[in-house]
């Protein structure tokens, strides 16, 4: 699980580096500071796990929830670029990168989170 954690933080701030080289001006900058703040934070959320495990993780499923959410809000723009509307660049596909990062990552932390409450459940008895 933590492995899962550093990789989609490292994931997300480099497709923030990768932004500066394929976006132009303003929208590369924004882009940027939203990456590294995501991916900064699960990274230090990661780091979070290591000392206190369900802290870290409760942590990142609400980053990745965050980021899950803000990324269909962008949905729109990613079905304009389909429909061959081009005049923000490459943007919507690597914001549909980041959403599928976090929504993997939400699956994943949400399925640890069950098995660790069968595993409580079962300790009880």
């Amino acid at each position: 699980m933590r492995f899962h954690i550093f990789f989609s933080g490292a994931a997300i701030m480099a497709l923030g580096g990768a932004a500066m080289r394929l976006l132009e001006g303003n929208d590369a900058l924004a882009f940027l500071q939203g990456a590294l703040t995501l991916g900064g934070g699960m990274i230090i959320c990661g780091l979070f796990s290591l000392k206190m495990r369900w802290h870290g993780v409760i942590g990142v499923g609400i980053l990745s929830l965050l980021g899950t959410a803000r990324g269909f809000g962008n949905l729109p723009d990613l079905i304009k670029l389909a429909a061959g509307d081009r005049h923000r660049g490459p943007a919507p596909m690597m914001e549909l990168g980041v959403t599928l990062i976090c929504l993997l990552l939400l699956i994943r932390v949400l399925r640890a989170l069950h098995q660790e409450r069968v595993r409580r459940m079962r300790d009880v008895e």
